[in-house]
């Protein structure tokens, strides 16, 4: 079921977007299409798979640049949910803690934020720089490093190569523009989502509390 403020920002994009679409679709009318001699070269960088006008006006742009923007927002957002919530344990026993002021599983409004007397580990292996006189630890899930996490960094780096090799062949044959952009952006969203990745299976994930003078 879908969240209510996911549904209000949905709302909110949509009404800044109609109105900006509306004016983009006043500019200009499409140019003649100029095509290359093919007597001199073979390349086809007009060719692809969608139809798009030849031309655009500086207002049909923004909105497409808005657009662009709000899709990576998305993106990043659904990326740090991602690492954040996805591959921890689902077992509250299974979770880190901190004893003295630790993290136990309880929800953000019971957290015990005050500094523990005495700082133990409760048998967790974490660097000992994460803890000082004024920060200690409130929750730490250490990497999981399954399988699992190996698994999906082995596909996206086999994707990420296939894609490579992709863009590379685009521009020693055809070179079409849309091609072009298709496989770089597979590329490069391959190579984000493999440091998503590894963040979420072979990073520990940190949760300290620090006492700050205003």
């Amino acid at each position: 079921m879908m969240r209510r403020e996911t549904l209000v920002i949905g709302v909110l994009i949509a009404l800044v977007l109609l109105p900006m679409w509306y004016v983009g679709i006043q500019g200009e009318a499409t140019s003649e299409e100029i095509q290359i001699d093919q007597s001199v070269s073979e390349i086809q960088p007009l060719s692809g798979p969608v139809d798009l006008p030849n031309k655009l006006s500086p207002s049909q742009v923004g909105v497409i640049v808005w657009i662009a923007l709000f899709g990576l927002y998305g993106v990043l957002a659904g990326a740090h949910r991602f690492m954040n919530t996805a591959v921890r344990p689902s077992d509250p026993d299974a979770e880190a803690v901190v004893s003295d002021g630790g993290y136990s599983g309880q929800d953000d409004a019971e957290r015990e934020l005050e500094p523990p007397d005495e700082r133990t580990d409760g048998g967790v292996n974490r660097p000992s720089w994460l803890t000082a006189e004024n920060r200690w630890l409130v929750e730490y899930h250490d990497a999981t490093g399954s399988n699992e996490g190996i698994i999906v960094m082995g596909a996206l780096t086999v994707l990420a190569i296939v894609f490579s090799a992709l863009f590379t062949g685009e521009y020693l044959t055809l070179a079409r523009t849309q091609y072009f952009g298709l496989y770089a952006t597979g590329l490069f969203l391959s190579l984000a989502a493999l440091t998503v990745a590894y963040y979420a299976w072979f990073m520990p994930h940190v949760e300290v509390a620090e006492k700050r003078e205003h």
